[in-house]
């Protein structure tokens, strides 16, 4: 499972039992940290997941500003939550592939926002499905 999180949702996507696709879940809303945890236990049970990852937005040089230390903030608060193991991943530019796959969807711009989440943490979560494959 990949968790983006954000200050309004939580993006969250999951992979099919072969680690092979990635698929995306609803959002869980963010404001509310302990209903979100909460969410976030149920659907570690109710999917079977055994791992957890959770995207770090750093800048385009890599440095890590307020946003990245609220994701491993999160991810602590995941790991604590849910007693798995919690790996960050590079998520930088994320959300704006999100947004140009929607649109080349035929998605319309004012409708994208209860959708990028969700299309964001499957492209993270196929990237890296993908590279753990490569690596064999």
């Amino acid at each position: 499972m990949l968790l983006d999180h954000g200050k309004a949702r939580i993006g969250v996507a999951v992979s099919d039992e072969l680690g092979a696709f990635a698929h995306p879940r609803p959002p869980i809303p963010a404001r509310d940290p302990a209903r979100a945890l909460k969410a976030l236990r149920g659907l570690v049970a109710a999917e079977e997941i055994t791992r957890v990852l959770v995207g770090l937005p750093t800048s385009l040089s890599g440095v890590e500003g307020e946003a990245a230390r609220r994701a491993r903030g999160f991810a602590q608060r995941v790991a604590d939550a849910t007693g798995l193991d919690v790996e960050l991943v590079d998520e930088r530019l994320s959300t704006v592939h999100a947004k140009r796959e929607l649109s080349m969807s035929g998605v319309a711009a004012r409708n994208q926002r209860d959708k990028v989440d969700g299309v964001a943490a499957c492209l993270l979560l196929q990237s890296w499905l993908d590279g753990r494959r490569a690596r064999g």
